[in-house]
């Protein structure tokens, strides 16, 4: 199946939003891709998407072969894309395994780069009249790569295509666009992590593991239990930060206590590459259920004694059981402080924080939850949040910036009314706080679409029909001056 038009012409205005004065040259590309052509298809004219491997050694050397098509002419390997090719980044990895004998895992993505082309070269190719070829034009898509241990392995070149090989110094380089593109990008060719991964903990001797969705060739770690974490972006400034964002994309109401680096692990990418992960650790202590998941399947609990029953690469049983006998578990239980029922069993209650302002005329901010929301779906609610590792009102002070773009100081917050509910029988009770806004600062606007289709001011005495049951028993508690209700008791 040939990449798709969308994903190259995705791939080219990121390059271009590095290399703007470049428009002009990839015109030709660009409008071709509007059209119903493949233009990964070597017969596609009068110009096709070719892709090459820029393998930078530890002495800031390039790979360069001697094609026997092109004479005595030096090229970083490279060639036309076919069509099991997943990616243009796979096209280029597998030129270079072809061509050099270079396997992806003696490669690794550059810090600088991640995956994106270093540069797009277009040159014209003349005609072949031997293989029925016209003249075309080439737009060559170069990645850049650094080898992943000290030793550069050894070269075996492909007999019928290629006659010798060189490491060339940058200034040795034959095309000057490639040589400027890594003067610019001060590619040094030594290896450092480009993925961040959160080995968390609870301090008592568990650790929190995400089984990632069934997509093989698709999601790395496919169908298998592994430590929540993802891939380095462009726009992040540090490791620190791309775990971070990562956790805010698939667990946006996680919150880590005592984050610090803790060890460098390798892994193998989709495409075979060596994929060096800063591994942080961090602790929690909290149930996995109640966190909202929005990649992979589940978050569960698992002692080092369970490892060997789950779907688990053996290096990230290793991690595990390695900080586990460095560190001694607390004596605490790990979810303490719990509640106890009448028949003398432990009972966890959740912490819920919302939010209850009103205008000059007032009305009461309610949001309308998304149809597709775990909780509530279709239905207008209070902005709120679940209290994790932080204190309520920095919780509601959070959640009020994160969902609506309000921004409102401690000072100005007090706590209005609490409801004790039970949804269901059998279900842990949830303490729900209110707390009331004197002032704040900014207008209600949509920042998560995936959990709030909209805002709206609605009067006491008109609440709308479809809202959360102890949301309306809460502004009406408000409303007469009490403090307390409780539900479903």
């Amino acid at each position: 199946m040939p990449l798709s038009s969308s994903a190259i012409r995705k791939t080219i205005e990121a390059y271009l939003e590095r290399h703007p004065g470049e428009r002009d040259a990839l015109a030709g590309l660009l409008a071709a891709l509007d059209r119903p052509l493949d233009v990964t298809a070597r017969t596609t004219l009068p110009g096709h998407v070719t892709c090459s491997a820029v393998v930078i050694d530890r002495r800031g050397r390039v790979l360069h072969i001697r094609h026997r098509a092109t004479g005595n002419l030096m090229l970083t390997p490279g060639g036309h894309i076919e069509p099991e090719d997943r990616t243009l980044l796979a096209a280029a990895l597998r030129e270079v395994s072809e061509e050099a004998g270079i396997a992806p895992g003696a490669l690794c993505l550059t810090r600088q780069m991640l995956g994106s082309p270093i540069d797009i070269d277009v040159h014209n190719i003349d005609a072949r009249p031997s293989k029925g070829e016209p003249a075309h034009r080439h737009y060559d898509f170069r990645y850049a790569f650094y080898l992943a241990d000290e030793e550069p392995p050894a070269i075996t070149l492909q007999d019928e295509e290629v006659s010798g090989a060189r490491w060339l110094a940058l200034p040795e380089i034959t095309s000057p666009t490639l040589r400027a593109k890594l003067l610019e990008a001060q590619l040094d060719g030594q290896p450092e992590p480009v993925n961040a991964s959160a080995l968390i903990h609870d301090g008592a001797g568990r650790y929190l593991l995400h089984l990632r969705d069934h997509k093989p060739g698709v999601i790395w770690q496919s169908g298998a239990f592994a430590l929540l974490g993802g891939g380095r972006a462009h726009e992040d400034q540090s490791l620190e930060g791309t775990l971070l964002r990562e956790l805010s994309e698939e667990v946006p109401t996680l919150r880590l206590e005592d984050l610090e680096p803790y060890a460098v692990e390798e892994a193998t990418s989709v495409d075979g590459l060596s994929i060096p992960i800063q591994v942080f650790t961090g602790r929690w202590r909290g149930d996995p259920e109640r966190l909202q998941l929005h990649e992979g399947v589940l978050l569960r609990w698992f002692s080092p004694d369970e490892l060997d029953r789950l779907r688990l690469s053996p290096a990230t049983r290793d991690l595990i059981r390695r900080h586990a006998a460095e560190n001694t578990p607390d004596r605490a239980p790990a979810e303490a402080p719990r509640l106890r029922d009448g028949g003398g069993r432990t009972v966890l209650n959740g912490v819920g924080v919302h939010l209850h302002v009103e205008d000059e005329e007032g009305r009461v901010l309610l949001g309308l939850r998304h149809p597709e929301s775990r909780y509530a779906g279709d239905t207008w609610h209070y902005l709120a949040g679940r209290c994790e590792q932080e204190s309520a009102t920095a919780c509601l002070i959070r959640e009020a910036w994160e969902e609506a773009g309000l921004v409102i100081d401690p000072a100005d917050v007090e706590l209005a009314h609490v409801v004790h509910v039970v949804d269901s029988p059998g279900e842990p009770p949830l303490m729900q706080l209110v707390f009331r806004a004197h002032r704040w600062k900014g207008t209600p606007e949509i920042r998560e679409p995936d959990k709030c289709l909209a805002w709206r001011w609605w009067p006491p005495h008109e609440l709308p029909d479809r809202l959360v049951p102890y949301t309306r028993t809460a502004i009406a508690g408000i409303a007469q001056g009490h403090t307390y209700s409780q539900q479903g008791w």
